[in-house]
């Protein structure tokens, strides 16, 4: 059995986190050469009775889909994580359970990260979506772009808006979930959930008690009864580090926390690499817009982190896309993935360069990372400034924001 990827998600809701904010975040530990891109969807409307290519399967389209950014490996067609036009963000982990993960080709959970974005306008929303489409399809399939073997896992979700989260843990088609509206919470690749469930599949206890795996006598613990082993719980050294912040989460804290390889939440390994990671901040008052921090390159401690908010007609960043391919794309012929195309974006390979730069010429290297991280920290101050002032934001200031980092990033490396 396949492990699964050791990636890190957090959100701090007040009274652990600043000014009246939610702060969500995510490194997304993948295998080390794959590239993920930044890519922005509008809302949109469809025809009744059409229908929706996900990675390995078509399922019914709904009558409008929200506004969408996404953070997703090039290849597939959900996401490792991503927000919607109404703050609800959405990141997945993959897990083991005592359940095999089917390899048949289902969604992925990171097509139902995609879905849940696209059809839910609040974090209970986007829930419903996502377990509503478990039940009708299932999950299953190849995790990774590898053509010589199957990497199948279940799901778990953080699933977050201005007000609550609620942690998504799935196994085939049963589920639970808890609601959390304080304090500070971490998810990894190991289940969490306990004996505090808000929310299950109906038949769940039913399913358990059949398969021998609880007696309906003790309470029902669901990474006890789901768990291969007793390793769940163990997961979360980040969230000490952001609980010691006191009352202070901030973006800039969650970055840092993002940024730690010695906590391990920051992952670079001989098999995987933080290949991307997020942060979003979600003001409790909806008067003012959510901040959603892309770096849409690997490894945070050598990435910047770039703003982007979301208006109408806002610019589109071919540099953090990696080419199309079409149907000539390898992941879409039958077999897949019997080739690997180049798909990194131009933004990538900027990154490239300057991973070399750092091995090979260190004083250069770390001159240019502080020019960057200073460059990123004007960013998070300008943030910051929308984010605490009395007038409302103007659309036209921020329509260009995202194009215009990845494009002042690019130019310092150049």
């Amino acid at each position: 059995m396949a492990a699964a990827p050791p990636s890190y998600c957090f959100v701090a809701f007040p009274p652990c986190s600043k000014d009246g904010l939610v702060v969500f975040g995510k490194n997304s530990a993948r295998p080390r050469d794959e590239v993920q891109e930044v890519v922005y969807f509008a809302a949109a409307a469809h025809d009744p009775g059409s229908k929706v290519e996900c990675t390995y399967i078509e399922i019914e389209q709904v009558p409008k889909t929200h506004a969408i950014v996404l953070s997703r490996p090039s290849w597939l067609w959900g996401a490792e994580m991503g927000a919607n036009e109404h703050g609800v963000c959405v990141a997945n982990e993959a897990i083991v359970t005592r359940e095999p993960a089917s390899e048949s080709e289902a969604l992925l959970g990171m097509d139902l990260v995609r879905l849940g974005l696209e059809r839910g306008a609040t974090a209970k929303e986007a829930l419903d979506v996502i377990v509503a489409l478990l039940e009708e399809y299932g999950q299953g399939g190849n995790y990774y772009e590898d053509g010589s073997s199957c990497h199948s896992f279940q799901s778990a979700f953080l699933i977050v808006d201005r007000s609550e989260a609620w942690i998504l843990e799935t196994s085939g088609k049963y589920w639970a979930a808890e609601k959390i509206t304080e304090g500070v919470k971490c998810i990894c690749n190991q289940l969490s959930l306990t004996t505090k469930i808000d929310a299950e599949h109906p038949e769940l206890r039913n399913y358990v008690r059949s398969q021998g795996w609880w007696n309906g006598d003790s309470d029902f613990n669901f990474s006890e009864v789901f768990s291969l082993a007793d390793d769940h719980l163990a997961c979360c050294s980040g969230r000490e580090s952001l609980e010691k912040q006191g009352g202070d989460v901030s973006a800039q804290a969650m970055i840092n926390v993002l940024r730690d390889k010695d906590s391990g939440v920051c992952v670079d390994s001989e098999s995987f690499l933080t290949t991307a990671s997020i942060v979003s901040v979600l003001p409790q008052d909806p008067s003012f817009p959510c901040v959603h921090y892309f770096t849409g390159t690997p490894d945070p401690s050598r990435s910047i982190f770039k703003p982007f908010i979301f208006v109408d007609d806002v610019k589109l960043v071919p540099k953090v896309q990696s080419p199309s391919f079409g149907n000539d794309d390898p992941a879409k012929k039958i077999p897949r993935f019997q080739e690997k195309p180049d798909r990194r974006h131009e933004l990538y390979k900027a990154h490239e360069w300057v991973r070399s730069l750092l091995e090979n010429d260190q004083d250069k290297g770390q001159k240019l990372m502080r020019i960057m991280l200073d460059l990123e920290k004007q960013g998070l101050e300008a943030m910051e400034d929308i984010l605490t002032r009395t007038e409302v934001l103007d659309p036209a200031e921020v329509v260009d924001l995202f194009y215009d980092c990845v494009d002042t990033e690019l130019k310092f490396f150049k």
